[in-house]
C-alpha cells in the first residue's frame, strides 16, 4: 500500500472517484430537495453512503462485472454488451428524470401545492438513488480497474472519496436547493450526462471533460449574474438606485 506506485494509484483513483461522484451529488441534491426539510440531510448521507455499498459490492463481483463487457446482441451493426445495456437504460432514466423535473420547474409546478398529492417519499428517493448508483458505480469500477488491479487500494480510494463528498455535499445540496437557476443548471447537467451515457452505450465515446467545462462555464456566468443582482439590490436598499451604463 505504501509503495510509490500504489500511492500514486490511490491518489489518482481518489481524485477520479470524487470527480465521478459529482453526478451522484447533483442527482441526490435534486431528489433530496423534494423531501421534507427534516429528512433531507439523512437522505443526502444515505444516498452517498449507498454509492459506497454499490461500488464495493461490484468490486467483489469483479469477474461478473468484467463479463458484462462481452457482446449480447447487435443493434444497427453495433454490438451491445451487458455494460452497454446498463449505460443505455441508466442514461434514458436520467434523461427522463431530468426532463420531468425541468418541466416542473419551468412551469412553476410544485408538488406540495398539488391538491391531494402526497409529499415525496424517502423510500422512493433512495430506490432511485440506488438504481442510478449502479450505473455510475459500474462505469467507476471498470475505470478504476483500468488504473490498478489492487482491490484494497480501490476500496480505500472509494471510502476516502465518499468522506470528501459527505463533507462538501451538504453545502452543495443546500445551495442547489436555494437557487432555482442553479437547480435548472444542475438538471441540465444531468440531462447531458444522460445523453453521454446513452452515447457511450452505443460506443460513441464523448469525454466528460467537455460537459464539465460547459457546465462550469455556465455556472460561472450564473454566479456573476447573482453577484450583479445582489449588488444592485444593495444599492437600491441604500437609496442609490441601480447604476446604468
Amino acid at each position: 500500500m505504501f509503495t510509490t506506485e500504489l500511492m500514486i494509484a490511490f491518489l489518482s483513483l481518489t481524485l477520479l472517484e470524487i470527480v465521478l461522484g459529482i453526478d451522484n451529488i447533483i442527482f441526490i441534491a435534486i431528489l433530496a430537495g423534494k423531501l421534507p426539510k427534516e429528512q433531507q440531510d439523512f437522505a443526502r448521507k444515505m444516498g452517498i453512503s449507498l454509492a459506497v455499498v454499490s461500488r464495493i459490492g461490484l468490486l467483489f463481483t469483479l469477474g461478473w462485472v468484467l463479463k458484462l463487457k462481452e457482446p449480447l446482441f447487435t443493434i444497427l451493426e453495433t454490438s451491445i454488451s451487458g455494460k452497454d445495456l446498463v449505460l443505455i437504460v441508466g442514461g434514458l432514466f436520467l434523461i427522463g428524470k431530468a426532463t420531468y423535473e425541468i418541466h416542473h420547474k419551468v412551469n412553476l409546478i410544485h408538488d406540495e401545492h398539488k391538491g391531494g398529492k402526497a409529499p415525496a417519499s424517502l423510500f422512493w428517493m433512495l430506490m432511485q438513488v440506488m438504481a442510478i448508483d449502479v450505473v455510475f458505480s459500474l462505469d467507476s469500477v471498470i475505470t478504476a480497474v483500468g488504473v490498478t488491479d489492487n482491490i484494497p487500494v480501490i476500496i480505500a480510494a472509494v471510502i476516502v472519496s465518499v468522506v470528501v463528498m459527505l463533507i462538501f455535499s451538504g453545502p452543495i445540496v443546500r445551495f442547489v436547493d436555494k437557487h432555482p437557476a442553479i437547480k435548472l443548471l444542475a438538471l441540465s447537467f444531468l440531462l447531458l450526462i444522460g445523453f453521454l451515457l446513452v452515447a457511450e452505450g452505443f460506443h460513441h465515446k464523448i469525454p466528460k471533460g467537455y460537459i464539465y467545462f460547459a457546465m462550469a462555464f455556465s455556472l460561472g456566468i450564473e454566479m456573476l449574474q447573482m453577484w450583479q443582482e445582489n449588488n444592485t439590490r444593495k444599492a437600491t436598499l441604500a437609496g442609490k438606485g441601480p447604476e446604468t451604463h
